[in-house]
């Protein structure tokens, strides 16, 4: 790529291009080992101790990031990990969740019904939905969602240069989001105390009550759990909403086919996340010296895992270029693998499937305006819509 603002397409050329240099390889300009393959980033994500999850040795000292990590699960490795992860996953069983469908569905009903015609899918439905849920859950005010938008864009609209060394490319990027992360530690220090004085039924005030190691966390480690959590809770859904009806409208037999059995949606949207990976890449650091697929790759060295790219691995997926409804298996990597595995993933997938299923049902026919552009997130970074024109019509 030689842009650093590529189309979707662009994106993938580049992916496959890399492919000739093998499955995994060493990336002079990125300076990090690129893990292309399906089974071989399967190896990378399946082993925390080797391929370590904490980076903050490659990232410049900063006093506001250094706070939020305290509590981040994705950058942090067992046991720890272990140990937060269980108490949040106390917010997510598949009760919890299944329990949350009635919401869910009142909430698309209601945003829907204030929608009219013509409308903004992105500012409609996929990003209001998603954040009043996980407001909800974690007791902070939905009034606020104009503000936690606005710092999901600053947080996932950092342009990258593709030709840029990640080092110097993440000593950027915390440069240009460390106001937005001191303005998140903030806010969030300052509901931990409100609920701290006045605990309610969400998973913060359960987050302050509970004990690790025998002791309760400090607020300072609940900042970066409970920040975490609103960004990551809202932004996979937001993307796969906007990326369903982009498929669709690129794949109009497959929609045709579940709009007349909506029992193929669930289906449908493993392939939208397949196809359409919202997060395309993790990134992990060697602990020791390891082989992935027959490549050595000594200790200290980043390694950066390409979902999207393991999701379209020929050896893995037929016809990997094209959208099949019935694909089975479709062991996907969207939502990562091991113990780094999405907590949100049972959620993120039942907000799908609600809102889906009652956008075919209220509208017999859901296309992209032909009078307005689509735009598109930077593919680099996150692989969504910020806007999406539509015209519909009801059923």
């Amino acid at each position: 790529m030689t842009t650093t603002r590529p189309t979707f397409d662009d994106f993938l050329a580049w992916l496959e291009a890399g492919r000739e240099h093998g499955q995994v390889h060493f990336d002079d300009r990125q300076q990090c080992w690129q893990v292309l393959g399906h089974p071989e980033a399967g190896i990378v994500l399946s082993d925390p101790v080797v391929f370590s999850s904490d980076l903050t040795a490659l990232q410049p000292a900063q006093d506001d990031l250094a706070l939020f990590q305290r509590g981040n699960l994705v950058r942090m490795d067992p046991p720890r990990h272990r140990v937060l992860r269980s108490l949040v996953n106390q917010a997510f069983t598949p009760r919890v969740v299944a329990g949350l469908e009635p919401r869910i569905a009142g909430l698309t009903t209601e945003l829907l019904d204030r929608a009219g015609e013509r409308f903004d899918l992105v500012d409609a439905l996929a990003y209001p939905l998603p954040v009043i849920v996980i407001a909800d859950l974690l007791g902070v005010p939905t009034s606020d969602r104009g503000l936690f938008r606005r710092w999901a864009d600053v947080l996932l609209g950092q342009e990258i240069d593709p030709d840029q060394g990640l080092v110097e490319a993440g000593e950027q990027a915390v440069s240009a989001v460390a106001p937005t992360v001191r303005e998140m530690n903030s806010y969030f220090l300052e509901h931990i105390r409100s609920r701290r004085t006045h605990p309610g039924d969400d998973l913060t005030s359960r987050l302050i009550q509970a004990e690790v190691d025998g002791r309760r966390l400090a607020y300072e480690e609940i900042v970066g759990f409970v920040g975490l959590l609103l960004v990551a809770g809202h932004v996979t859904t937001t993307a796969t909403l906007g990326n369903s009806i982009v498929a669709f409208s690129d794949a109009p037999d497959a929609a045709a086919e579940v709009r007349a059995d909506p029992d193929l949606l669930p289906a449908a949207i493993e392939e939208v996340l397949r196809m359409r990976t919202p997060f395309p890449r993790l990134a992990r650091i060697t602990t020791a010296d390891a082989e992935v697929g027959g490549v050595q790759i000594p200790a200290g060295q980043v390694v950066v895992p390409w979902l999207a790219a393991a999701n379209r691995d020929a050896r893995v997926f037929a016809e990997p270029q094209r959208f099949q409804l019935h694909r089975r298996p479709n062991p996907h990597l969207t939502f990562g693998h091991g113990v780094h595995f999405c907590l949100g993933a049972p959620l993120a997938r039942l907000e799908a499937r609600v809102a889906l299923r009652l956008l075919l049902e209220r509208y017999r026919d859901i296309e992209l305006a032909a009078d307005e552009p689509v735009e598109h997130r930077n593919p680099w970074t996150m692989v969504a819509v910020s806007r999406l024109p539509l015209a519909v019509r009801p059923a």
